[in-house]
Order: structure tokens, then C-alpha cells, then sequence
């Protein structure tokens, strides 16, 4: 459970909207417990029945995407980001193909010649080439692949106060070399969430034909061999007022790009800082951070500040301002082939 110092919202602002303060401070550490949201419940004086109608309502207004986990890149099958480059009258034409592909996960317009970027997840590498191509090949642009090469800090967590996370990411969490065939089942049964019912991990079990335990000590070896590296709420940034939210990315020397990383990475005001693979002459850069905000000057101070503080204020950089989100989902890592077929999403 997360102690009340982690706490970022006021006891005010709590009473006021339980709607916040739950998907403030459940954003990470969710309860591993028969009943997860009477646990919530006491918490905010909320009964089970009103915390599950709260995250109900919060999911049909937009504001919550899932009740779930974010599953650290390339532990479970394979991802990438990938950029295209599409004059501005094709953009939602070619969005609308790119979604087309049940492996893209995240796709935005962003202020750049490389203009449209996306997010591609798979089960495997031959399966993550062959979405890339097909998306080159339907949409007729030459897609830029730009597959991670170290991830310094990945949350996406947003405190709602504008304040900055609390904690920072299970980033140096020890690691499993491979999940296990029934880890990958169990991953695959709940990339839609959690069920919202008082026991949502015993109707996980009952799709899967297991035991209630079982599934409650698969997830919690999953966190903490860092697979899972974020279990709980994940939110809808844009629903909920972060709309000027922009990639900064710097060319730094080779020698340096892991101290930088890990310095960037350091603020909390930085969501995804990682090393991903630079694809001159059209992308020369090679850290990539995000920072979310709800005004542009203020996300230009806070890239400026972290820039700064980070030795980086000499090194080239480009500063991507999102446009529209064409899509914002969770990863799919099965194909639709979890246990029984079952599909039901940050």
C-alpha cells in the first residue's frame, strides 16, 4: 500500500473529487489482495460499490484507460517507435492506417518533418518487422524504426497536482530473463485491466482455469522482477488537462548518452527518458525524454531547466510538441491470443 507521505493530493481537493485522488495515488502499487478496491475504499471513506463505480465512470468519461500493468519494453515479446514523415492533407488518412494495425498502441502527430509517430508492440521481432512493413507498404511512406536501446526511466505516471511523481520507476528493479509461458497467458488476460467487480483477480483466475492465489503471486513475482513495472491506474493524460506535452530529443556524443540519460531521468517532471537508436540523415538523435504539462511555456521552462541541469545545454536537440492523439491504448503482446481467446486497454 502507498504510504500517505507518497501521497501528492491534498485532503481537500480528495473530499472534494474522490475521482482524482483515486486515480492520483493508485497510479502505482495497486492492492494484490482478494478485494483491491475495498482496500482503495479505506483509503477515501468509499464504500467497494462506490470506488468501482467512481473508476467505471472515470473510464467511460475517458480519464482512466485501464485498471492495470505497464509491462517494461522488450521483457514480453518485442516494441518500437517508429516516425513517418506525411504531408499534412494525407495525415488523418494515414492515421487512420497506421491504427489499422492491432499492434500500434500509442500514434501522435507531433511538430516535426518526421511528423507522425507511433508506438508498435508484437510477440516477437519477425512479427513487430512485418507490422512495420505492412504499414510502409499500405501507407506508401517510408517508415523510420527507432527501437530502444536503454531505458533510463519509463513511468508515464502523471501526478494531477502538476508536482511531479512522487517516486520514480522500478527502473533498476532486478530482471527475469524470460517470462514463462503461463506469465505470458496471465500478461495477456488482463491487457484490457483488470475486471471492475469486487474480486477482479479471482475472475482472472476463472478465465484461466487457475486458483485465485496463483494469479495474485504471478503478478507480484512479475513486479517484482521488474516485467511489470507500473501495476495500477493508467490514466488518459489528455482527458485529464496534460495537453501540451512534448518529446525532447538530444544528439549526444556516444560516450556520454548514459550519464546524460541517467541525469535527465533523474526529474520528476520527466515521464519516459530512454536510448533509442539514431537513423541519420533523417533522425540524428538519440535521448529521447517526455514531459507532460497543461500550458506549452510551461513545459518549454521545464525542458529548459532539465536541459540545464543535466549538461546539455550545448548538445542539439529538437523539442516535439504533440498535436493529436490518433490513438493511446495498452501494449498487445498476444495477438488476441490470450487464455480462450479472450479480448475485452495507456
Amino acid at each position: 500500500r502507498p504510504r500517505h507521505q507518497d501521497r501528492t493530493m491534498s485532503i481537500a481537493i480528495l473530499h472534494a473529487d474522490p475521482r482524482i485522488g483515486l486515480l492520483d495515488n493508485w497510479q502505482r502499487d495497486f492492492p494484490l489482495c482478494q478485494r483491491p478496491y475495498a482496500n482503495l475504499g479505506r483509503s477515501f471513506d468509499l464504500s467497494e460499490a462506490e470506488v468501482i463505480s467512481v473508476l467505471s465512470e472515470c473510464q467511460e468519461d475517458g480519464r482512466l484507460s485501464r485498471v492495470g500493468a505497464v509491462i517494461k519494453p522488450n521483457s514480453v515479446g518485442a516494441s518500437t517507435l517508429a516516425a513517418m514523415a506525411v504531408p499534412e492533407e494525407r495525415m488523418e488518412e494515414v492515421a487512420d492506417l497506421v491504427n489499422a494495425e492491432p499492434g500500434v498502441n500509442h500514434n501522435y502527430e507531433r511538430e516535426h518533418d518526421l511528423n507522425l509517430w507511433f508506438v508498435v508492440t508484437a510477440p516477437d521481432a519477425a512479427a513487430l518487422a512485418a507490422t512495420l512493413e505492412r504499414i510502409a507498404r499500405t501507407t506508401g511512406f517510408k517508415v523510420v524504426d527507432l527501437p530502444l536501446e536503454c531505458a533510463y526511466h519509463i513511468d508515464l505516471g502523471f501526478p494531477l497536482d502538476g508536482r511531479g511523481n512522487a517516486r520514480r520507476g522500478a527502473g533498476s528493479a532486478p530482471h527475469r530473463a524470460e517470462p514463462d509461458e503461463d506469465d505470458r497467458r496471465l500478461l495477456a488476460e488482463i491487457e484490457d485491466g483488470l475486471p471492475l467487480a469486487p474480486r477482479p483477480y479471482a475472475e482472472i483466475a476463472l478465465r484461466l482455469g487457475w486458483k485465485e492465489e496463483e494469479v495474485l503471486s504471478r503478478l507480484a513475482a512479475l513486479h517484482e522482477a521488474g516485467i511489470i513495472s507500473r501495476f495500477g491506474c493508467i490514466v488518459r493524460h489528455r482527458s485529464l488537462g496534460f495537453t501540451a506535452n512534448a518529446m525532447v530529443a538530444w544528439n549526444v556524443p556516444d560516450h556520454r548518452v548514459d550519464t546524460a540519460g541517467a541525469l535527465v531521468a533523474c526529474h520528476n517532471i520527466v515521464s519516459l527518458c530512454y536510448r533509442r537508436t539514431r537513423r541519420p540523415p533523417v533522425w540524428g538523435h538519440n535521448l529521447f525524454a517526455m514531459i507532460h504539462g497543461r500550458e506549452r511555456g510551461e513545459v518549454k521552462a521545464a525542458i529548459e531547466s532539465v536541459t540545464l541541469a543535466s549538461g546539455l545545454a550545448e548538445v542539439d536537440r529538437d523539442i516535439l510538441f504533440s498535436r493529436r492523439c490518433f490513438k493511446q491504448r495498452g501494449a498487445r503482446y498476444s495477438n488476441g491470443r490470450g487464455a480462450g481467446g479472450h479480448r475485452g486497454a495507456a
